[in-house]
């Protein structure tokens, strides 16, 4: 939000600086973003008068000016202006100035071959208005010479950040009493405008919505005369970043930013019959202020007449009611509507406006009067007419909330010593009742918390109102208690988890990546096996809905990486999966993906070509991260394929028996790839840490102490003949529990297919390592450890070869 020192002025009597104003705001609570200062934009630009006019030699739209710039000898300027004559006042800029509007740097110049020294301004160039037919006209009087910046009065606008609790501070009202609160000035009281009546208002208006629009005031002010609003006016809006369009407009818009109000002004001629607040009608449609159409649904109030919707109540007027420089007549409305409502609406319709900003933080039910008199006031002030009685329907929230305060609570929980009597003077500078309760409880309080204040629950909010003003900075930094000794872990197994894998995947040369858990909806459908999350407000199309998977996200990262020139990527991310669960509640999952594209090692002497990564690299990356994880790997069994996004044949899964799936591992499909814009060999692996079994051992991964073997082992190798449709995997997992008190590892070492194998058949060598225990091994314990080996392969189809 956006208000300039003179704005803020008018309801603070005050002459701090805008820094001591910047600092008072962000110690209250008020973050100041910025200050833009409009005089700095203005320096180098000078009233000047036009001593003579002359055509230019060589051009018949140009004139040739002397201008008297105060400081001496005249200028010559070259200007096309058509106004420009002898005698007139308006602004130059000299040489070195920078023009606003398009960051020209000004400079001594020939135009057509005749010297230039610098610009006669229009109101555009300097960003003052929308007029360039011309240059800008001052008043005869205008002081030559001075600094059009200090002529015209500019001052510093300040931008702040409003949070949503603060919706008295969604007008410069409300910061002006935060300041005074502060002790930075005396705040002015809300001006009395007493409007009077000379007839009855002419048209019927009600609200048949009572839960959306509890309360709808109007009243028609007749025979205005709408036109430009004053300067004042419109360089206060434009000091809040709005356009001024007319006074009408204007005049509503002021009153919204001024004091949080928002107010709505229809041109009478265009309604036809009672003015109605009502829930809309499935199918209605209305065109917006904005020039869009949009589809209205039952749960939505609107303000609409006998033929059709006018308004998005509290959101935005409609495009066919609003106010024109032909208005004569006006019905001024002002209402309170349900905040949860107006968010419903907003949200659904994805349509924001000042209105709906003030709207759904809750806006102050007691200002409805004095809100469409001061509104009232302003229009008759700015375009003349005659105003009618004001028509009440409904009626606002009108019981005060009141607190039962302990004063001694802000030590308790704000860590300051504040004295009662100071916070009662803060309170009451903030617009609070305070009363002391009776029935013997001296030291309580009953607070009554003013209208404009809904963010007020409990005594803990008026604690917060209490130390913010007395100051943030007087509450002392207190360390907190600590036991003697090393400190206890506070990491959850969950967190040590992710830190021990990530740890892990960097140490095995992966790349961490954080994507966004948002994606477009075709990525997200691609790479779900259910119904995806889509959201209701996205920050955009491209990010509506929830990843079911880490894979898109990171395939997006690796083609960016690619297309900028990366060889090779090792890319990983430990994130949450998002999906649908069994009762439509959502189901986050810990996971981690990885993709490996690119080269795997560069073109060499040695190696020749570059190598690319393949589905095993991808299998053993999985395969190790699992380890880390506390996955029983020895166990794992690989079966099926990985899903329609990998490629077939040349992927697969890790699982403990047939459901628990706790890896996904292959080679894309180019089909994803294409989608994607990936070329090239690309693997991927996905581990589904969640899935993985928690440990018995109440231990949990502390290392036992380290106790090697007294006895060297000894290697065995066995080459077996089996079918080639058996997985060399099973083989080794047999293998290794032929006999385990002595088997400690088997290794697959050699996959020969040819001569002296018959057809449809394999030779797999596996390396067997024995750990003998307490003495060594015999040769006939040796046999017995083979006999068992050959038949555990045997069971699988597997004859030793000979």
């Amino acid at each position: 939000m956006k208000f300039s020192l003179s704005w803020l002025r008018r309801y603070l009597d005050t002459d701090a600086s805008v820094d001591a104003i910047c600092d008072a705001l962000n110690a209250i609570g008020i973050e100041v973003e910025g200050v833009e200062d409009p005089a700095a934009k203005l320096s180098g630009f000078r009233v000047a008068r036009v001593l003579t006019a002359a055509r230019h030699p060589d051009a018949d739209k140009l004139q040739v000016l002397t201008v008297d710039t105060g400081s001496g000898e005249p200028l010559q300027v070259v200007c096309g202006a058509p106004n420009a004559r002898a005698g007139l006042v308006g602004v130059l800029g000299l040489p070195g100035a920078v023009v606003p509007a398009n960051g020209l740097q000004l400079k001594k110049s020939a135009i057509r071959g005749v010297e230039s020294n610098g610009m006669m301004c229009s109101t555009r160039e300097l960003e003052l208005g929308d007029d360039h037919d011309g240059i800008i006209e001052l008043p005869e009087d205008a002081p030559v010479g001075t600094s059009f910046a200090e002529y015209r009065g500019v001052d510093p606008v300040i931008d702040v950040s409003i949070t949503p609790n603060r919706p008295d501070c969604m007008g410069v009202y409300g910061i002006a009493r935060d300041l005074a609160a502060k002790g930075l000035g005396t705040l002015k009281p809300v001006p009395a405008v007493n409007v009077a009546a000379t007839f009855p208002c002419p048209i019927e208006i009600r609200t048949d919505d009572p839960e959306g629009c509890p309360a709808f005031y109007g009243r028609v002010i007749k025979s205005v005369r709408n036109g430009p609003s004053p300067q004042w006016l419109q360089d206060f809006l434009k000091s809040a970043g709005q356009r001024p369009i007319s006074a009408l407009v204007d005049a509503t818009n002021y009153v919204m930013l001024a004091y949080g109000r928002p107010a709505h002004a229809y041109d009478l001629a265009k309604l036809t019959g009672a003015v109605v607040a009502r829930r809309a009608r499935d199918g209605e449609q209305v065109i917006a202020l904005n020039g869009k159409t949009y589809a209205l649904d039952a749960e939505m109030t609107v303000i609409a007449d006998t033929v059709g919707v006018h308004d998005i109540a509290g959101i935005m007027g409609g495009e066919h009611s609003g106010c024109e420089e032909s208005t004569t007549d006006v019905l001024l409305e002002i209402a309170y509507f349900d905040p949860e409502r107006i968010a419903r609406t907003g949200r659904k319709l994805n349509l924001t406006s000042d209105a709906r900003s003030r709207f759904e933080r809750g806006i102050d039910p007691t200002f409805l009067d004095s809100g469409l008199d001061i509104l009232s006031g302003l229009i008759l002030e700015l375009c003349g007419g005659e105003a009618s009685e004001i028509v009440r329907a409904g009626a606002a929230p009108s019981t005060p909330k009141t607190v039962h305060f302990d004063p001694d609570l802000t030590e308790r929980l704000g860590g300051v010593a504040i004295s009662p009597q100071r916070q009662q003077a803060i309170l009451e500078s903030l617009g609070f009742g305070v009363v002391a309760e009776e029935a013997g409880f001296d030291k309580r309080w009953i607070v009554t918390v003013p209208g404009w204040r809904p963010d007020i629950d409990g005594g803990p909010d008026l604690v917060e109102e209490v130390v913010r003003i007395h100051g943030i900075d007087e509450v002392k930094s207190v360390a907190l208690p600590r036991a003697d000794g090393v400190a206890r872990p506070t990491a959850t197994p969950a967190q040590r988890l992710e830190r021990r894998v990530r740890r892990a995947a960097a140490a095995r040369g992966l790349h961490e990546a954080v994507t966004w858990s948002f994606l477009p909806v075709a990525e997200a459908e691609h790479f779900a096996d259910g119904e995806v999350w889509t959201l209701a407000n996205p920050i955009s199309e491209d990010m509506k809905a929830m990843r079911p998977s880490l894979l898109p996200g990171l395939l997006s990262a690796a083609r960016r990486n690619l297309d900028r020139g990366a060889k090779g990527l090792r890319l990983f991310e430990l994130g949450r999966r998002y999906l649908r669960g069994g009762s439509g509640a959502s189901d986050e999952r810990l996971a981690l993906g990885l993709v490996l594209a690119g080269e795997k090692s560069p073109r060499g002497w040695a190696t020749g070509k570059a190598a690319s990564f393949d589905a095993y690299d991808a299998k053993a990356e999985a395969l190790a991260l699992l380890a880390e994880a506390g996955a029983p790997v020895d166990k794992l069994q690989v079966m099926g394929e990985a899903g329609a996004q990998f490629h077939p044949g040349q992927s697969g899964t890790l699982r403990l028996g047939p459901r628990t799936v706790l890896a996904r591992f292959g080679m894309l499909h180019p089909a994803t790839a294409r989608q994607f814009d990936l070329e090239g060999p690309v693997a991927l692996a996905e581990l589904f840490l969640d899935a993985i079994p928690a440990r018995k051992s109440a231990s949990g991964f502390a290392r036992h102490a380290y106790a090697p073997p007294a006895l060297q082992p000894v290697t065995r190798d066995f080459a077996f003949l089996v079918p080639s449709s058996l997985p060399a995997a099973d083989l080794v997992r047999a293998v290794q529990g032929a006999d385990k008190a002595n088997i400690v590892a088997g290794r697959l070492f050699d996959d020969f297919r040819g001569a002296g194998v018959p057809d449809g058949h394999k030779s797999l060598g596996i390396d067997v390592t024995l750990q003998p225990g307490e003495k060594s091994y015999a040769e006939a314990d040796l046999k017995a450890i083979a006999d068992k080996v050959t038949a555990a392969a045997a069971k699988l189809g597997a004859t030793l070869r000979g």
